[in-house]
């Protein structure tokens, strides 16, 4: 599914066009997430492998992850709800080479389907990216903006619902 039929253009950053190759996995036994699948909770409890593409190590990369669905996507009052921020990532390696400035929060949803975004940002200088004061109401677009990062150079996102939960959006 792509990201506008998927909402994360238009609901979470603007219509952008990806030039940076960025591949998330939350397990080594499972493949690569695909944009629109569905994760259950039980699997994206700990923080993912992110690899990222891009032309040299000398580029810095900013990784943002956040649930635009909280706490509901009927009635998202706390869009966006924040759940890792990484910076000073180097292109071509993983989000385990940069700094993490906030902590990974798996995935929790309470009521619906939500989706959660993955955005890569490329950085204009190293160590320039300032953490935000919460996780409740963070908005992507400000978020970048203070931190003089652009439009996104790659996102992607999957689906979560509560386990037992009954589905429907």
């Amino acid at each position: 599914m792509s990201l506008v039929a998927g909402r994360v253009i238009g609901d979470v950053v603007d219509q952008f066009t990806p030039s940076v190759r960025m591949e998330v996995a939350f397990n080594p036994q499972y493949p690569v997430v695909v944009n629109g699948h569905e994760l259950k909770p039980n699997l994206v409890t700990s923080k993912p492998s992110v690899n990222i593409g891009g032309v040299d190590m000398r580029s810095s990369y900013t990784l943002v992850m956040t649930d635009p669905d909280a706490p509901s996507p009927s009635d998202p009052y706390l869009r966006e709800h924040l759940h890792w921020i990484v910076t000073d990532i180097p292109g071509t390696t993983d989000a385990t080479f940069g700094r993490e400035i906030v902590s990974y929060e798996k995935p929790k949803p309470v009521m619906g389907i939500h989706r959660y975004v993955l955005l890569l940002f490329k950085q204009r200088a190293r160590q320039s990216v300032r953490p935000p004061v919460s996780r409740d109401r963070f908005n992507t677009r400000a978020f970048s903006q203070e931190n003089d990062l652009g439009l996104p150079v790659a996102a992607m996102y999957f689906h979560a619902q509560r386990e037992n939960a009954p589905r429907r959006r």
